[in-house]
């Protein structure tokens, strides 16, 4: 290899290291205003702790809690075996702007000391407007998929997003069910199917 060669060669690779570095550094900054947004949304969450709260609000409970087998089915959602626990829906906020301060459902785990607030989720219909699947926090929403029966038509074909503020995932904060979560204190364990997936954007 000629000097000139070793030369080229070196600065291509200089090149790479310093566009790595950049690439991580922007990944670190949207991770970082995530982060925030992310401790500001659980602050202004953390009244309802108390999910009496929740219901003045017009969270209301949905009563069955949710959990997966981590069954796979073919033209379905894939949901990892754990729970998603009892959904408090504020129906009224359904339909309307995504507000990411705002999520349209209040997860609740039942546990001996009654319900714990674990986590969250938002909903966006599709409609025919729809052009792209929405986002939040830099995460894509799973769907479009149908309504979660039998506590959701399944004619209410939407997308959603669950974001584990409040209770560790190994999965990850935003994967659809947390194995950490149990229903086996809940009155109503409800074991779900997989939702089927619709057409629509991706």
């Amino acid at each position: 290899m000629t000097r000139t060669a070793r030369l080229g060669r070196c600065g291509v690779l200089v090149l790479t290291g310093l566009f790595g570095a950049w690439l991580g550094a922007v990944a670190a900054q949207a991770e970082d205003a995530n982060k925030a947004d992310i401790d500001a949304l659980k602050k202004s969450l953390a009244k309802y702790e108390d999910y009496t709260a929740a219901v003045r609000d017009l969270y209301l409970s949905t009563v069955g809690c949710v959990h997966y087998s981590g069954e796979k089915i073919d033209g379905a959602m894939y949901y990892p075996k754990g729970a998603m626990g009892i959904h408090f829906v504020n129906v009224p906020s359904i339909g309307r702007p995504l507000d990411p301060m705002k999520p349209n459902v209040l997860i609740y785990e039942p546990t001996k000391k009654g319900l714990k607030l674990v986590g969250v989720e938002w909903l966006v219909p599709l409609t025919p407007d729809t052009k792209e699947a929405p986002t939040l926090f830099g995460q894509k929403f799973m769907g479009p998929m149908e309504g979660h029966y039998p506590l959701i038509p399944r004619e209410f074909v939407h997308y959603d997003l669950h974001a584990w503020l409040f209770r560790d995932n190994p999965n990850g904060m935003f994967t659809p069910t947390n194995p950490n979560v149990k229903c086996s204190k809940a009155e109503f364990p409800m074991l779900e199917k997989p939702t089927k997936m619709m057409p629509g954007p991706m």
